[in-house]
């Protein structure tokens, strides 16, 4: 044991004399460990909704649309689909998006957003297959026996329409035929053949799957009005999307995921941001109590600090002491925090704790996500502050003049 370490040791520890400085002392330990608990916890917190939104979103939806604005006919998939298979893409799918209202006996009608899909090609772009609560997706792909095409409903959709499987519902599009006073809305009848739920509110509360044949038929369409492309690595979807866009050219325009949420992964990244910054005042706070403990510890033992000068203790040694103490309480705190956040991290996401409003939130629980980057950056930080507090106090503690200490005794 160096002596630096064994005097900082004692002086931590044999405290009988000194019960305010170790009252500041256990202050300081308590500022650092509630700190450094607040941040890894709020850091679990954004991390959490920032990955349960984009598992979401991307499981509900495709990594990159592919639009073309002179229309896509169905004759034109087999070669348009093979140009879009770029390194880094994995799979495609046409699909035909609309919107209509869709109703069943007794019950109110509710808004329904129409996707028409190739049964085949549509679990290869979308967790379909992996979100399905009840039914078969395939079913969409044929009549059912009643002669009518089916229909997989966002689950939170059938529940508002009080519709089971082998239910009947009609389905109303605004797209129909041009009649001596005006146009005539198109209505049809589907099948209930399976529900889906992807755990996103938006999804689940208003998408209806039906076949690209029926699409066709209801939304009066003769091909898809985009492709979807899933892409191995989410991550890569921005630069694959442009490497896309240079090889097609126009007439295609391609978006990726990250544009169509971008503002609301800006608004959570400055929102972890802030949050962080605000509660780091936390241990800023904790940082000069340390400071203010080792004054006072440095102006009760100024006799002791000057009769190991007079020994021939070095300066060196007697800053680093007080550096030593002031780091200790800063490990000690920043220790507890830590493991204090981690259990309360695993603790309410186990459980799930909070539960959050499907409809204003997009998720139904608050998830907490613990990053070993964002553990480490927080322990790191608390540990630097701290040590950064321990400068003055132990640079006051060097300089102390021996003779002059001794006078005043």
């Amino acid at each position: 044991m160096s002596f630096s370490w064994f005097v900082a040791r004692r002086y931590l520890t044999a405290r009988r004399k000194q019960a305010f400085i170790s009252l500041i002392s256990g202050v300081s330990i308590l500022g650092v460990g509630v700190g450094v608990m607040a941040l890894v916890v709020a850091s679990a917190i954004m991390t959490g909704v920032q990955m349960d939104l984009r598992d979401r979103i991307v499981g509900s939806a495709a990594h990159i649309y592919v639009y073309n604005s002179a229309g896509y006919e169905d004759a034109d998939i087999p070669t348009a689909v093979p140009k879009m298979l770029v390194p880094g893409v994995v799979a495609a799918s046409p699909a035909i998006m609309g919107g209509g209202m869709a109703s069943a006996a007794g019950h109110e009608a509710k808004f329904i957003s129409i996707k028409g899909v190739d049964p085949v090609h549509e679990p290869t772009v979308v967790d379909i297959t992996r979100s399905m609560r009840s039914g078969s997706f395939d079913a969409i792909s044929h009549l059912t026996s009643r002669g009518r095409p089916g229909v997989v409903l966002g689950a939170d959709l059938a529940s508002s329409l009080g519709v089971t499987l082998g239910d009947d519902l009609q389905i109303v599009v605004p797209e129909g035929t041009l009649t001596p006073v005006g146009m005539k809305p198109t209505a049809r009848y589907f099948t209930v053949v399976g529900t889906v739920e992807f755990g996103f509110y938006e999804v689940d509360t208003q998408q209806g799957f039906i076949s690209m044949e029926a699409a066709e038929s209801l939304l009066h369409k003769t091909g898809p009005d985009l492709i979807q492309l899933r892409v191995a690595n989410i991550d890569d979807a921005p630069r694959i999307r442009d490497e896309l866009q240079a090889k097609l050219g126009p007439p295609y325009q391609l978006e990726d995921w990250t544009q169509l949420n971008k503002q609301l992964y800006a608004a959570l990244s400055l929102e972890k941001k802030a949050i962080a910054l605000t509660i780091g005042l936390i241990i800023m706070v904790a940082a000069l109590n340390i400071v203010a403990s080792l004054v006072l510890l440095v102006m009760e033992k100024s006799r002791d600090i000057a009769i190991l000068r007079t020994m021939g203790a070095p300066a060196r040694a007697i800053r680093q002491i007080f550096m030593l103490q002031g780091l200790t309480i800063g490990c000690v705190g920043t220790l507890v925090g830590a493991v204090l956040g981690l259990i309360v991290c695993f603790i309410a996401d186990h459980y799930r704790l909070i539960s959050l409003p499907g409809d204003v939130y997009q998720i139904t629980y608050l998830p907490f996500r613990v990053e070993v980057s964002d553990v480490v950056v927080v322990v790191a930080s608390a540990i630097g502050v701290c040590f950064l507090a321990t400068i003055y106090p132990a640079r006051q503690a060097g300089r102390l003049d021996p003779a002059e200490a001794l006078r005043n005794q």
